[in-house]
């Protein structure tokens, strides 16, 4: 049983431990070995990849990446905005699914994911899944929830549409 010292509270005993979850197992155990109050909140407070490799370089489209992969039309683009963003300005062939509906629509059948979306639904090996947002953040949460999923190859656009905006001078 986890016992507290120092006046340690429960909620930032679950707030540290939903931390630790997402954070490298290999780093995790590194930091728990060392005996220290400090030591153990600075694992919290400094920066790490999360579990599924989201800050993985392989799991990361750039922009040229990206502009390839348009041109060549092989990509399943996956914007993960809210609508009213989306309409604002949007990358072209892009399909808008909001990141609060991304885990239930990645569930349905291919039949009616196509019927709702009007496009070919995504397979859980395909290689040109990407995801993209405004700045990055969403879409490196909705590649997290592809994970879980098994879309165990799908990609992000890590710098989202503010990125493509500028450099596409819009």
């Amino acid at each position: 049983m986890l016992r507290l010292r120092c006046g340690l509270s429960w909620s930032l005993v679950l707030v540290m431990l939903s931390y630790v979850l997402s954070r490298s197992f290999c780093q995790v155990v590194a930091e728990v070995t060392r005996p220290t109050i400090g030591s153990v909140l600075r694992t919290f407070t400094t920066s790490s990849p999360k579990c599924g490799g989201t800050s993985n370089n392989a799991s990361v489209v750039t922009y040229s990446q990206l502009k390839t992969m348009l041109s060549n039309r092989n990509i399943q683009l996956f914007d993960v905005r809210n609508p009213d963003e989306y309409q604002a300005g949007r990358i072209p062939d892009a399909v808008n699914i909001p990141l609060g509906n991304l885990e239930e629509s990645l569930k349905l059948s291919p039949e009616s994911f196509e019927q709702k979306y009007e496009v070919k639904a995504p397979g859980k090996d395909d290689d040109n899944i990407v995801f993209h947002c405004r700045t990055g953040k969403r879409s490196a949460t909705a590649l997290d929830i592809a994970g879980q999923l098994g879309f165990s190859r799908a990609r992000h656009y890590e710098g989202g549409y503010s990125e493509w905006a500028e450099l596409e001078g819009k």
